[in-house]
């Protein structure tokens, strides 16, 4: 399941929520993304968030779907959120559930690069120095190269 969305979520209830979907699961892992509050570029006042949302949910939904087959994922759930954010908001909420915990911690993280990397988010700071445009950085994509 997915879900691309500019209101703001309860990352608890989602897990609940999740939790209680599903049944027969030795291990549930999840991933909560805050909006940090400065950057390379220094204070954030704001992060801003766009997308095209056919291709960005077509995107998002692969990103699970694949997680799923290819660590036997009970289930998984990816929430974004989308629009303008303050730091400390909840920006993304990852979480994945198998039959043994491995599975589950490394589809999280699996899907977390993926995320960084792949989704098309155009991401944009805001702060007292003006407003610039982020992208995934080096270390990010080394972090997705280890599952090639």
């Amino acid at each position: 399941m997915i879900r691309v969305q500019a209101a703001p979520f309860d990352p608890a209830a989602e897990l609940a929520a999740f939790a209680g979907r599903v049944g027969g699961a030795g291990g549930v892992a999840s991933f909560l993304g805050l909006v940090r509050g400065d950057s390379d570029g220094g204070e954030i006042a704001t992060l801003e968030l766009e997308h095209y949302p056919p291709l960005t949910e077509r995107s998002v939904a692969a990103i699970g779907a694949e997680a799923h087959g290819r660590f036997g994922l009970i289930g998984y759930v990816i929430v974004h959120r989308t629009g303008t954010l303050a730091p400390g908001e909840a920006i993304v909420f990852v979480a994945a559930a198998a039959a043994h915990r491995r599975a589950a911690f490394e589809a999280v993280d699996y899907m977390m690069d993926r995320l960084k990397t792949e989704a098309p988010f155009w991401k944009r700071e805001h702060g007292p120095n003006g407003s610039r445009w982020i992208e995934a950085r080096a270390v990010d994509h080394d972090d997705r190269a280890r599952w090639a």
